[in-house]
């Protein structure tokens, strides 16, 4: 009963943690699947940016191309120039930039009809005097009306952050992109520096393309641009921010735990996009997932407690009416069932009888071979009397060596017949092992029925013919007449 205990506990403990595991397993799958899932949409939305930014770079370096290719470019070119750039893509502005010798800066100004200006504080200014080349706003066109004036003549040389990424141009032959700034043409984001050389001059080294340059292609993207063409790849609900070097330049501050990221790279420069889908998967359905087999688990553990309980009842109540070493009934289980046939009987009327029996010599068993070996012959001769009984019949041992036979729905000469029957069988047993006296017994019989004998008188009469039989020379059967305890017995073996 212990063992199928444990084992109903371990059952209940294992759906309990298979649930839980199971919970695990689908909050972890729908996680996986579900950041999977954003970090594609991050690595998406960043490369359409990419996309319509490269295309822009791309058709920059075709007009660097034609501005090398041209000695002295008018207006009317830069502005065919200029459409054909800002008609498709992702460029917000575009510009040439002249490299100027600070000793053609007159001449340059005499041409243009505008003047180089310097827009930086005093410092700077001492310092561009000292300069070999400025680098003006010669010609500009927008995508979008600003109602600001184009700041033609502009030094762009002259701000720090601008220089820079010019310089970096001119040596590397490559397209340089600032950080985010204020842009000269209005709005907020990022110019893409390309270099023009003159055409068919060298330019391996960086002191070759020193030489050799004319000026810059220059295009301007927007944030706003470069969010709009973000954010194209992505649903209503998905939140985006674009981040430069740690700093937020637009969208809300999203948590990177719960945020997927992509590279955006513009030309020399990488900017990171930061996505997250609200529509997070919630733990409500492991969490049902969790209850719903913890709360099997509770139910079978506590059918497991129920039926260990209502076993272990039945055990007591098996052990409280059960003689432990022969398996039959014991003296209070007997007496209550030999009151229950009395009463059946008289109800209906119906014969029964009660046998009496009690094992002959058997104290020489003890004596010689020891009480091991007595409880061996009850339990073997209690063996002989449960073969020779019917469903419907008591079996009990009284104590020692005596037993009890109740015989519901049986008359007198049947009660006769099986107690012979049980005489033989206990005479020609023989107990494995050898060594044991011959074993026979003593029965005693008392009838009842309509009658109306009471449990006490049935009791004494089969009780007083037993002893009739021990003391008639032993394995015997006697009846007890019907009547009180006091009535003649009757012999009959």
């Amino acid at each position: 009963m212990r063992l199928r205990f444990w084992l109903g506990f371990a059952v209940a403990v294992a759906v309990a943690v298979g649930s839980v595991t199971v919970a695990l397993i689908v909050h972890d799958r729908d996680t996986a699947n579900f950041e999977q899932a954003q970090e594609g949409e991050a690595i998406r939305s960043a490369r359409q940016a990419e996309a319509l930014a490269a295309l822009s770079v791309g058709k920059l370096a075709a007009a660097a191309a034609f501005y090398q290719a041209d000695d002295s470019l008018e207006r009317h070119e830069f502005d065919i120039l200029a459409d054909s750039l800002l008609s498709t893509g992702a460029l917000s502005a575009t510009a040439f930039l002249q490299s100027v010798p600070s000793d053609e800066r007159r001449s340059f100004e005499s041409a243009r009809g505008f003047p180089i200006v310097e827009r930086t504080p005093l410092g700077e200014l001492r310092r561009a005097g000292r300069r070999s080349h400025y680098f003006p706003l010669t010609f500009a066109a927008t995508s979008r009306p600003l109602g600001l004036q184009t700041p033609l003549g502009y030094d762009v040389g002259a701000d720090p952050v601008r220089s820079s990424r010019l310089l970096q141009a001119r040596d590397t032959g490559k397209p340089a992109a600032t950080p985010v700034i204020k842009l000269p043409l209005g709005g907020t984001g990022i110019n893409v520096f390309r270099p023009v050389y003159r055409d068919g001059a060298p330019t391996d080294t960086v002191a070759q393309r020193r030489a050799a340059l004319i000026g810059f292609a220059t295009g301007s993207f927007t944030v706003a641009d470069l969010t709009t063409a973000a954010d194209a790849a992505l649903s209503d609900e998905v939140d985006s921010q674009l981040v430069e070097r740690g700093r937020s330049v637009t969208g809300p501050d999203l948590p990177r735990e719960e945020s997927a990221t992509a590279k955006l790279r513009i030309a020399d420069r990488a900017w990171l996009l930061v996505v997250r889908d609200p529509d997070r998967p919630g733990v409500s359905l492991p969490i049902l997932i969790a209850l719903v087999g913890i709360s099997l688990a509770a139910l079978l553990g506590a059918l497991v407690l129920i039926w260990s309980r209502s076993e272990r009842m039945q055990e007591l109540r098996q052990q409280a009416s059960q003689d432990p070493l022969t398996g039959l009934k014991n003296r209070r289980r007997f007496e209550e069932d030999l009151h229950v046939e009395l009463a059946r009987s008289r109800r209906e009327g119906t014969p029964g009888a009660l046998l009496m029996l009690d094992l002959d010599n058997f104290k020489r068993v003890n004596d010689t071979l020891g009480h091991p070996a007595g409880d061996r012959m009850i339990a073997e001769i209690a063996a002989v009397l449960r073969g020779r009984m019917r469903a419907t019949d008591v079996v009990a041992r009284l104590g020692g060596d005596e037993f009890a036979v109740v015989l519901p729905h049986c008359d007198l000469d049947e009660a006769e017949e099986v107690a012979s029957a049980i005489a033989g069988a206990i005479r020609e047993h023989t107990p494995p092992g050898g060594g044991v006296p011959p074993i026979t017994a003593s029965i005693g019989i008392a009838a009842f029925g309509a009658q109306g004998n009471d449990f006490e008188a049935v009791l004494a009469a089969a009780d007083k013919a037993m002893y009739e039989a021990k003391h008639a020379g032993r394995d015997s059967v006697r009846v007890a007449s019907a009547g009180l305890p006091g009535s003649n017995v009757r012999a009959d073996s």
